[in-house]
């Protein structure tokens, strides 16, 4: 079933009004017809809805079942990824929103490789909007994720986090990594910070430590940016869906 996200403001009286390119999407690509059954999401909430009509620029569909599904986990999710090189963060940021996160930071760090222009920040971060958006109709979300402008590790570091879990190649043990999984609870915000491909700078995780990060191993192998990324949320994904939701 398809998913389309609707402003609050384009809601009224039992109907959703779909303009722009998802109206173009629907009418003329996916070619629905009247009655056909989809999903909008819109303010935290997906209803189930038919196409009713189309008007020469929207198409109208009614609310066939308020809150029909709801997709998002029980704690908030913030990933703080290392600028990686080439199309990564792309691949990064549509896993990672299929998974649950709720925001994407990208971080500046000593051990980047990619520098971008400051003349580049916005359209990169449009273009990595998209792609969240993107994903979070394919995962059926409720929302789609915010994908942060790019800012300073430094900056990074001191955000408001309940919880900030740092994967580091040079720490030793699964231990930690469980103890702080145990730490998670309901309506939590989780700061994931994932280093770029050199990984972090000692000074970094000292900084990390001082503004109480957890520091945790994914394990006896060396993990790619990436793959670090899409484990650490994966585990506290299945984690809140598990002990927090109960889903068993």
């Amino acid at each position: 079933m398809f998913n389309f996200f609707v402003d609050k403001n384009n809601c009224n009286d039992g109907r959703y009004y779909i303009s722009g390119a998802d109206f173009n999407h629907i009418k003329n690509v996916l070619r629905m017809k009247i009655g056909d059954k989809f999903l909008i999401s819109c303010d935290g909430k997906s209803d189930l809805c038919q196409l009713e009509t189309y008007e020469a620029e929207a198409a109208i569909a009614q609310i066939v079942e308020e809150n029909y599904s709801d997709n998002e986990l029980p704690i908030r999710i913030h990933l703080f990824q290392g600028l990686p090189k080439s199309d990564k963060m792309e691949l990064i940021i549509q896993k990672c929103v299929e998974l649950g996160v709720s925001d994407i930071t990208p971080v500046e760090m000593s051990r980047c490789v990619v520098k971008l222009e400051e003349k580049k920040k916005s359209s990169k971060q449009t273009r990595w909007q998209a792609i969240a958006e993107s994903a979070a109709k394919q995962s059926k979300r409720n929302v789609v994720p915010t994908v942060h402008s790019v800012i300073p590790f430094s900056q990074a570091i001191k955000s408001s986090s309940d919880i900030m879990i740092i994967p580091y190649e040079n720490e030793d043990g699964m231990a930690a990594t469980v103890s702080v999984l145990k730490d998670i609870k309901h309506n939590m915000t989780v700061g994931i910070f994932i280093g770029p491909e050199g990984g972090f700078d000692e000074k970094e995780i000292e900084l990390a430590r001082e503004n109480s990060g957890r520091i945790i191993s994914l394990g006896k192998r060396i993990l790619r940016t990436e793959t670090a990324a899409i484990t650490t949320v994966g585990m506290c994904m299945l984690y809140a869906e598990t002990e927090l939701n109960g889903d068993l």
